[in-house]
């Protein structure tokens, strides 16, 4: 039987993007002749860019292979370890002409140089797998953590298991104002009841459990018409259960007027700010409200400068802000700094001012600045036949939705240059080559089907917690099951 993969279908995403306009995006279906070597295609990651990208090609080319790599041994990228475990929102459809092999790390296992020898064409999706540095004096304290490792230790990445936040203290501070940020206060005040039917880790849920975080700050160095989060992820924090928000109606003052000539995303999320700091709630808010054990809270118009220790040095007791004011107006507006600092006081820090990619291999080009692969719509700029979606192809920015038209795109580059006669002509060995390399240097790849059999056992494991599954955490454990040697 021919190995399978998932295409990941976002409905939600579905629903809240437009079709393109007709013939926007050429039928290649009825475009590539029958007659033709069946082109063989390589996609490094297994996130949401990589799948989209397997999804417009499989669908918009008859006898497509893809083939999707993936460093970890399971498949999904941000969708199974990035996306906060109260968001079940993913379906899934399978597809004969495409073929998952985890356990494959790009760049050290294989060099991208031998995939595009045995390839037509190399797409590059692997995504931002590191965060930014705040590159301020104490960052390296205990209880410092960026919050790509938190949302990965709850979300159950391997490589973030070890974590061990100690969330004994009153107050946390979370650096940044996106959606991730949003996610993870909303995670630390969650009441444990709530998660323990999601598939937050246990591990994780038996921390939580033992919680005594009670407020939650939530710093930006911009005011509340330059937060990164969406309208969405705030309704949630407002109407999360047993918590409270606090705004400063000062930080506000001014924006009734501002926002008439916004877009209208900016324009609703700012009225849902503005309404939640001014207006007085109504009986049945206000009750909720009164009954709340936790807070949280939006702090505009602060920039980290220091964390500071603990008498003792041994841990975070706090963050220096510098008070900033805007140079500019709307979403291009600046930080400045005032030349006024306060303290905060605090005994964790999450930092959440981006994520980064990071470069794979020597022979594909990379902006360090940007944190890019240099290219123009998809296509790696100078390298032909080589091509990047999502996250290393634009940045870490937008949401799902954002990721699949963009992964659409790169696909139909792709097509395009196909169709023109630009990649190589004539057969090429494709996963074959690949593999017999891959066990000449003692490597094995983890199929789909081995897939299969350690979702049915994180399955298995949930059901008798009422979870949707329990996650595998440990490499060496999964290569067992999977009856091989760790």
């Amino acid at each position: 039987m021919a190995p399978r993969c998932w295409r990941w279908w976002h409905w939600s995403a579905w629903r809240r993007t437009r079709p393109p306009p007709a013939g926007s995006t050429p039928s290649f279906q009825q475009q590539f002749s029958t007659q033709e070597q069946p082109p063989q295609i390589c996609v490094v990651g297994s996130g949401p860019a990589g799948f989209y990208t397997a999804q417009h090609l499989l669908k918009h080319h008859p006898r497509a292979h893809v083939d999707i790599y993936e460093k970890q041994l399971v498949p999904f990228g941000l969708v199974r370890f990035g996306v906060a475990p109260d968001h079940p929102e993913v379906k899934t459809a399978r597809s004969d002409r495409c073929a998952f092999r985890g356990n494959v790390a790009v760049g050290r296992d294989v060099a991208v140089s031998e995939l595009r020898a045995a390839y037509h064409a190399v797409v590059l999706s692997y995504g931002a797998e590191d965060h930014q540095a705040l590159e301020i004096p104490g960052e390296e304290l205990p209880g410092v953590f960026s919050a790509r490792a938190f949302v990965g230790w709850y979300n159950g990445l391997p490589e973030n298991r070890e974590l061990a936040p100690d969330l004994s203290c009153d107050t946390a501070v979370i650096l940044g104002q996106g959606n991730v940020a949003l996610d993870v206060a909303r995670i630390l005040l969650t009441p444990p009841e709530h998660l323990e039917k999601t598939d937050i880790t246990e591990a994780a849920l038996g921390v939580l459990r033992q919680s005594r975080v009670k407020t939650v700050w939530i710093v930006g160095r911009r005011g509340p018409l330059q937060v990164a989060f969406t309208i969405k992820e705030l309704r949630e924090m407002i109407q999360l259960p047993g918590t409270r928000p606090i705004l400063d109606p000062a930080d506000f003052l001014g924006l009734q007027d501002t926002i008439k000539e916004v877009p209208r995303p900016r324009k609703r999320l700012t009225e849902l700010l503005l309404r939640t700091a001014t207006e007085k709630p109504g009986v049945e808010e206000a009750a909720r409200q009164a009954l709340a054990s936790r807070t949280w809270g939006l702090r505009f118009f602060r920039s980290p400068q220091r964390v500071l220790p603990s008498p003792d040095g041994r841990r975070v007791a706090g963050v220096r802000l510098a008070v900033t004011r805007l140079e500019g107006v709307g979403e291009a507006a600046r930080a400045a700094p005032t030349g006024d600092t306060e303290d905060l006081p605090c005994g964790l820090v999450l930092s959440s001012v981006g994520y980064k990619s990071r470069p794979i291999d020597p022979s594909v080009p990379f902006d360090p600045k940007l944190g890019v692969i240099p290219n123009m719509e998809g296509r790696v700029i100078d390298v032909p036949g080589l091509y990047c979606s999502g996250w290393v192809k634009r940045g870490p920015t937008g949401v799902i939705a954002t990721t699949m038209t963009d992964s659409f795109l790169t696909g139909q580059m792709l097509l395009q240059d196909l169709k023109a006669g630009l990649l190589p002509s004539g057969p090429r060995p494709g996963s074959a080559a690949i593999e017999a390399l891959l066990s000449s240097r003692g490597v094995r790849p983890v199929s789909f089907s081995d897939w299969e059999k350690l979702d049915a056992e994180e399955v298995s494991r949930g059901k008798g917690a009422g979870k949707p599954r329990e996650k595998l955490l440990d490499p060496q454990e999964m290569l067992r099951l999977l009856g091989r040697r760790a």
